[in-house]
């Protein structure tokens, strides 16, 4: 029987809770497959109504939003994880297929974190995730 510890050690990310707002099938699909291989928990969610929920059911340690969905923008989904006093403190990664200045201006604006371009590499997720998520040693 394998430790905890042991699991961590092989699995730096494993039960870290994420999750990955994005209207696109396939890059909700990607990123969870790329973060499940690192041992992270992973839950998706369509646009940001659906997200709302997920949030309060499972407290990812980390969100990944879309900036353009339906419904609820990621620029509307950030601001309102922020602007909630239980969910303030999760970070939050803006995904966009566009890399201007202008939308990462907007999506500091509303509290994000950090900005990723899609399509992103594994090596960019993991990087965000180092870098905006304090795990217990």
């Amino acid at each position: 029987m394998e430790t905890a510890a042991a699991v961590n050690e092989r699995e730096p990310l494993a039960g870290l809770k994420v999750l990955v707002i994005d209207d696109s099938k396939t890059i909700r699909r990607t990123a969870e497959t790329l973060l499940a291989k690192e041992g992270c928990e992973v839950f998706t969610a369509v646009d940001g109504f659906d997200a709302l929920s997920k949030i309060a059911d499972h407290q990812p340690d980390i969100v990944f939003v879309d900036i353009m969905m339906p419904r609820l923008d990621g620029y509307q989904t950030c601001s309102l994880i922020k602007h909630h006093k239980v969910f303030r403190s999760i970070p939050v990664i803006m995904l966009s297929s566009k890399d201007g200045l202008f939308d990462r201006a907007r999506g500091r604006i509303v509290g994000s974190e950090h900005y990723l371009t899609k399509p992103f590499t594994r090596d960019e997720l993991l990087s965000a995730i180092e870098q905006h998520v304090s795990r217990p040693s």
